[in-house]
């Protein structure tokens, strides 16, 4: 990674791009505490009983007591662990995920929220911000913005409470690529945000037009965060899975879907996994699809190949995007950079001084409209 003055990268301490072959040890979550919404089923529920299993202890909201409440148990008794708790969340009410935060930093064993996933969503069963059928109507029918609701608002709820409370984790430290900490050393405690995303990240689905649009927020939300959350010493990062075997496709997705390959939900937990429990990487995210037999070719492309071609075909179910955006800020910067400081060089102290005195002049003009508007009121 450039160190140079100019890296994006290296200022908001990206971390390497991920090898996926690259083992890692999802132990390292023993003892830490970690926050789940939507954790009472689909993704959430499978990254609870994973982590529980390694030995963290979960805290899941969901607006579904039900089942909020039955995964809580059977996991405790699986796992033989009571730190593990359900606290109803809707996550579009904001003072409900303040509740939510602040009831599971006093239930944290450690007094403190050591990573956060903003995982709650919904998918759009029924599509109203398309045309509507009937244009002979005065008006149209005001669209359903429930999925916008969940889907962005919700996770901005989630995302600003967490970099409210992460950097507030008692004995935690500012993240470091360079440096993967122990999980159950309590002296080095971890600052992370997960953020889920979607395939609806990066390209459009058809008739899926708030989805699609939530999700492409969710991904913004990421490249926004990973040049600024370094500042608080949390790591963001995302994953966005391609369509998979949950309950969140609905009939008619699956109609459209018949005879696809679908991604394995044990493949978007490994990638969950990987980032929750490497403590090192920060600023990466990972496109989860159904695994793939494919075979590199001279140009350094991925091609499919269908089966295994006398052992050269490679399975491939993980794909890093977005990865080289601060590398190409680099360049943008130095060349905007080179350009501003020959302008100024070439403008000279003259205009140094006329700009000086003008923003002096400005500042005067302010001072006084504040001090008339105070005099008359």
């Amino acid at each position: 990674m450039s160190s140079n003055i100019y890296s994006v990268a290296a200022k908001a301490r990206q971390s390497r791009p991920i090898d996926p072959s690259e083992p890692f040890d999802v132990s390292s979550v023993k003892g830490k505490t970690i926050l789940i919404t939507g954790g009472g089923s689909g993704f959430g529920a499978a990254f609870f009983r994973k982590w529980a299993a390694a030995g963290a202890n979960v805290i899941i909201g969901d607006v579904d007591d039900s089942k909020g409440e039955s995964i809580v148990r059977a996991v405790r008794i699986a796992t033989d662990n009571n730190n593990h708790h359900f606290i109803h969340c809707d996550v579009t009410d904001w003072q409900s995920q303040v509740s939510f935060f602040k009831a599971a930093t006093k239930l944290s064993p450690h007094g403190g929220i050591d990573a956060v996933v903003a995982n709650a969503g919904i998918s759009d069963l029924n599509p109203t911000f398309n045309t509507p059928k009937n244009l002979d109507m005065d008006e149209p029918p005001k669209p359903n913005m429930q999925v916008i609701d969940v889907n962005l608002v919700g996770v901005l709820y989630t995302t600003h409470l967490a970099l409210f409370y992460l950097p507030r984790n008692p004995g935690s430290q500012p993240v470091d690529p360079n440096k993967r900490l122990g999980g159950a050393d309590q002296s080095s405690r971890d600052r992370h945000l997960l953020l889920i995303g979607s395939l609806a990240s990066l390209c459009p689905i058809p008739h899926q037009t708030l989805y699609g649009t939530a999700k492409h927020g969710v991904m913004g939300l990421f490249r926004s965060l990973r040049c600024t959350a370094f500042t608080s010493g949390v790591r963001v990062n995302l994953i966005c899975p391609y369509f998979v075997e949950t309950p969140i496709i609905n009939g008619p997705g699956r109609a459209v879907l018949a005879g696809a390959n679908l991604a394995k939900i044990e493949d978007v937990v490994e990638a969950a996994s990987r980032l929750m429990s490497d403590t090192s990487i920060n600023g990466r995210s990972l496109v989860v699809g159904p695994p793939l037999k494919l075979v590199e070719t001279e140009e350094g492309e991925w091609q499919y190949s269908g089966r295994d071609q006398n052992g050269i075909s490679t399975e491939v179910s993980l794909w890093e995007v977005h990865a080289d955006d601060l590398e190409n800020t680099d360049v943008f910067i130095r060349r905007i950079v080179h350009l501003m400081n020959a302008a100024h060089e070439m403008n000279g102290w003259l205009k140094w001084t006329k700009d000086l005195g003008r923003a002096l002049l400005i500042m005067v003009e302010d001072t006084t409209r504040i001090s008339y508007w105070r005099r008359r009121n």
